[in-house]
This record gives structure tokens, sequence and C-alpha cells, in this order.
């Protein structure tokens, strides 16, 4: 059941982008529909969505994995709840203001879209860090430490490759989190899938409108369905 599952997503994602493909290929797409739904254009709004995905779920795991190991340290746990705060706060605000207030202060690029993607998005992974960590069995933990295990072995033997379900979990929602806010990166001229959709809302153009918006969902879904094949390959054996 798994196995058909695990197919069957990716099956259905190529179904939705054929359909598309083949409704919008019937259309009498007229000169402004067609500048925009070209194979460069395409291309080039998806790969850009990709790599602002991709660089700013990468920062998310640099920055909030280890502050979230740190903040499971007995010295470093008062800090948590004003941490947790900021990192409530980034995901509560909305990531168009967080990026237009941005813009205004630093000027407008992928550079201040991936701040605002990390800002926005970090705290899933963050959190579940922190509870990954904090759910290992003590029983667990007082054994290593009479094998004679070190702080440091116990963290990566023992809490890190436990807490590792977890923490892949959080970053799916991280990363399918990255790909719906990667869409408004397009208001500050970083490129993405947004540009299809923009123009689309702009020209009040249907066929410009789906074709970003099945898009965007596709790469949402399919990134979420690889972290999940991913988080299968790094689990510790038998948990």
């Amino acid at each position: 059941m798994a196995a058909r599952r695990n197919i069957g997503i990716p099956l259905l994602l190529l179904a939705a982008l054929g359909v598309t493909y083949l409704w919008v290929s019937a259309q009498d797409l007229d000169s402004m529909e067609a500048r925009v739904l070209n194979a460069s254009f395409i291309r080039d709004a998806t790969v850009s969505h990709l790599l602002l995905t991709a660089v700013a779920a990468a920062l998310v795991v640099v920055i909030a994995i280890p502050l979230g190991v740190l903040l499971t340290r007995p010295f470093a746990r008062l800090l948590t709840p004003v941490v947790m705060g900021v990192a409530n706060v980034g995901q509560a605000a909305p990531a168009l203001g967080v990026m237009v207030l941005l813009s205004i202060l630093f000027g407008i690029g992928t550079k201040i879209a991936i701040v605002t993607l990390v800002f926005s998005a970090a705290l899933p992974v963050l959190r579940n860090t922190i509870v990954g960590i904090q759910q290992v069995d003590p029983a667990l933990l007082e054994a290593g430490r009479g094998m004679g295990m070190s702080r440091g072995q116990i963290l990566r033997r023992l809490e890190l490759p436990l807490a590792v379900p977890i923490v892949m979990a959080g970053l799916r929602t991280t990363i399918v989190i990255c790909v719906g806010i990667a869409t408004v990166a397009t208001f500050i001229n970083a490129g993405g899938l947004g540009d299809i959709i923009v123009a689309g809302i702009k020209l009040q153009r249907t066929p410009i409108l789906v074709t970003g918006g099945v898009l965007t969902a596709v790469i949402a879904l399919g990134l979420d369905w690889l972290a999940g094949l991913a988080e299968k390959y790094v689990r510790p054996h038998g948990i």
C-alpha cells in the first residue's frame, strides 16, 4: 500500500501537468498570453522559484537545527521563550509585508526574498528540533552516560538520530511554506512563478493564471513527496 502511494503521488502530479498542458495548448492564445506561456519564460520562472526555495530551506536547516539543539541545553533554556517568540512572529507576520519593509530598508532583489523566506519558514524546523530532542527517553540518555558517553557523544549518537523523524516533518512543512511564499517574491523583482501568476491577474488571462497556479502546486506537492522519501532514508533503523 505504501509503495502504491509513493508511486501514485508523482503520477498524479504528472497527470495534472499533462492535463494543464493539453488544455492550454487547445486555447487560442493571443499575443500577450503567448509571450508569457512560452517554454523559455516558464522554464526561467520555475528554475528561479526552485532556487529560492532550495536556498531558503538550506539556510533554515543550517540556522534552525543548531539553534534548536542549543536551546535544549540546560544553560540556554531560559532563552527558549524569546527565540520561539521571534520565530512565531516570523511565521505569523504577513510575508509580503515583511518583504516590502525589508526592500524599503535594504533594496529589492533575491537576497531580500531569501531573508523573508527564512524568517517566515524557520519555525517548523526550530520547534521540531527542540521537541524531537526533548522527547528522547531519559532512560536512554542515562544508559548512554552509564556507558561512558560524553555529552557530545550522547547528542550525536542518541538525541539527534532519535529526533530525525520529527525534524524531517518540520522540514517538509518549511519547504511547502517556502514554495508558497516564494510566489510573492515577484513584487521585489526576485523572479519565481509569481511572475506568471501576477501576469495572469494583471492581464486577466485565465490560461496564464491557471498555469502559474498548477506549477506552484505541483512543485509544493512534489518537493513534499521527495522530502517524505528522504525522511525514510535518513530515519535511523528500528524507529
